[in-house]
């Protein structure tokens, strides 16, 4: 009854994640038009007007894209923390031999795509970006493989949403570790004793969500004023969640249905809106060969495709780990190139590594070519792959 019961889950965040990724599309084509019109200035003024409130004598004020950047993308990665937490404990991560596959290929997905960019980038100024290329969008990369229906097993539709939350658990750990400039320990301190209280709660068994999410709002604040990025504290509050393994629908279960909806139809598309305001210029073309962009690129193309590919052969050269049902080796070399579309996550890191609005927008323009020639050429080839099969079945 548990399977059936993760199966629905599954079914219902995949087709949540497939629609939500086309609407992301149409986000990220409007922002794009904005930012190429007479609109583009004002949009700019927009994003940085301050909105906020006085609790007490301290004030909350921050830009409107402070608020995305940091406040509802904190909710983001709160459901992402809630699946990851799912998956881990009754899962696609819940045992060694289901999680070596999609955790060594979304290993391997990091670790190839920011040597690449290491490579081209080693004593520059952008160096710091090698975080970029690590990172694979979920909703894109799943919308993607949705519209390929029956071309391709479903095994390996949750290979691919396995290693993508995978892939997410070490973004959040590099950002974590890596882009944190300064911490300030009074308020880490603060942030810590709140987790510690959540922790309690969770190992007396309270239930009620609101026991967590008004105590989550305070870990937000402490962990944003810390110098750690406050969507960090949208993880940590997950990993307090109590769920279980049985058939009653547990607090973790609850939360992740409610937030499944607004964070795939309006925070992600309000995400790219904000965030992909590129100003094309014919400059840009000549600046895909810098070191910057071709770092990007040619990781998250083929970075992506060589780590996800290669690592998974290790796991099942070893016998750590077997292929997907149905799947083959072409079929995983076609889930590497999705899993180079970075777009939304890669956009993120970016805004964290460069405070040069330059080097934004360059990263920018090449994180969005990647993930268009990532998303082209990995749907055109599985689809090929898939059409292969059906004719050879039919003859």
């Amino acid at each position: 009854m548990a399977n059936k019961i993760n199966l629905t889950v599954f079914k219902k965040f995949f087709q949540s994640g497939k629609i939500g990724g086309l609407l992301l599309l149409i986000c990220v084509v409007i922002s794009l038009l904005i930012a190429n019109s007479g609109s583009a200035t004002g949009f700019s003024h927009f994003l940085a007007q301050e909105l906020g409130f006085n609790v007490g004598t301290v004030a909350v004020k921050y830009s409107i894209s402070a608020w995305i950047n940091d406040g509802l993308m904190a909710v983001f990665f709160l459901l992402v923390g809630l699946e990851i937490k799912r998956e881990l404990l009754e899962g696609e991560l819940s045992s060694v031999k289901k999680a070596s596959l999609p955790v060594l290929a979304a290993f391997g997905g990091m670790i190839v795509p920011s040597l690449i960019f290491f490579f081209f980038n080693k004593g520059e100024d952008t160096a710091s970006g090698w975080g970029i290329p690590m990172a694979t969008d979920i909703a894109f990369a799943l919308a993607i493989i949705a519209m390929l229906g029956k071309s391709v097993p479903a095994s390996l539709k949750i290979f691919l949403a396995a290693l993508a939350i995978a892939d997410d658990l070490g973004a959040i750990l590099v950002i974590a570790i890596f882009y944190t400039d300064q911490i300030h320990w009074s308020y880490l301190l603060m942030a810590g004793g709140i987790f510690v209280l959540l922790l309690a709660l969770n190992y007396f068994k309270a239930k009620s969500l609101w026991f967590y999410l008004i105590p989550g709002i305070f870990l937000w604040y402490f962990v944003h004023h810390s110098g750690i990025h406050a969507t960090i504290a949208g993880v940590l509050l997950a990993f307090t969640i109590p769920t279980n393994t049985s058939v009653v629908e547990s607090p973790l279960e609850k939360l992740e249905h409610a937030l499944t909806f607004p964070v795939n139809y309006l925070i992600m598309p309000i995400f790219a809106l904000a965030n992909t305001n590129i100003t094309f210029q014919r400059e840009m073309v000549d600046g895909l060969t810098s070191p910057l962009a071709l770092g990007i690129i040619l990781g998250l193309f083929l970075g992506k495709t060589l780590g996800v590919t290669l690592f998974s052969w290790f796991a099942v050269k070893i016998k750590l780990a077997k292929l997907p049902s149905g799947a083959n080796w072409k079929h995983i070399i076609g889930v590497g190139m999705l899993a180079g579309i970075g777009f939304t996550m890669s956009i993120f890191i970016a805004l964290l590594s460069f405070s040069n609005a330059d080097y934004i927008l360059e990263a920018k323009f090449a994180i969005l070519c990647a993930s268009v020639i990532s998303g082209l050429i990995g749907f055109v080839y599985l689809k090929s792959i898939g059409q292969k099969k059906l004719g050879q079945e039919q003859a």
